[in-house]
């Protein structure tokens, strides 16, 4: 955006924190999938992915806070431990990506989750193990490194497990947080997190905490 224009940013990032929380807090995920989509255009895609797991922490971990007494730490522990691992190589990538292409594969990724959503195809249930599990957590781990969708995979790999919805949820709420949690370390370590960016995180955050339908829906 033009300098004429910078005042417009932190507006932006406030509104989309906004639809994003609120997403979230209704779906248990998509909060990188309602933000992204503009921020990609405003600010480079390391701020992007930093607000996105930022925002996270407060979302996924307040979700999580409710499921605490559902979880099982064994049908947990393959897609944490993947993610572990995949997280850090997805944000090496991130500081060597074109922000060009990664926009058009974040519209890509998008497009055909929404078109996933819409078609809701029913699928036989897979009867795989702790490994690809694993191998699942990894790959999702990459993805959430990369872009700060750390839902896009798992989502659909729980589906595609057959797991009624319940128990999907008790799944795919810590393994998102674990992923978050991985790519805040991450980016911190990697020294991606600037002032700049959390003066943005702070704009954003403080427009869904004064929001009354957020406080009251405890998306934040």
């Amino acid at each position: 955006m033009g300098a004429g224009h910078g005042w417009l940013c932190p507006r932006i990032i406030s509104f989309r924190s906004i639809l994003g929380g609120f997403a979230s807090g209704l779906a248990g995920f998509a909060m990188g999938f309602i933000v992204a989509g503009i921020w990609l255009h405003i600010i480079t895609p390391i701020q992007t992915t930093a607000l996105i797991a930022g925002y996270g922490l407060c979302t996924q971990g307040y979700e999580v806070w409710k499921l605490r007494h559902a979880l099982n730490w064994r049908n947990i522990a393959p897609f944490i431990i993947g993610g572990a691992v995949g997280v850090p190589i997805g944000t090496m990538l991130l500081r060597y990506a074109d922000p060009a292409y990664l926009r058009g594969g974040v519209g890509v990724l998008l497009v055909n989750y929404g078109l996933y959503g819409l078609r809701q195809p029913v699928f036989r249930p897979l009867q795989v193990g702790r490994t690809a599990d694993g191998g699942v957590g990894f790959l999702n781990g990459i993805l959430c490194g990369l872009t700060g969708f750390p839902g896009f995979i798992i989502t659909i790999w729980c589906q595609l497990r057959g797991w009624k919805k319940d128990f999907q949820r008790a799944v795919f709420q810590p393994v998102l947080l674990a992923a978050i949690v991985a790519n805040v370390i991450s980016l911190a370590a990697a020294r991606a997190i600037t002032v700049d960016t959390l003066r943005l995180y702070l704009i954003g955050l403080a427009a869904q905490i004064k929001k009354p339908s957020c406080r009251r829906k405890s998306v934040c």
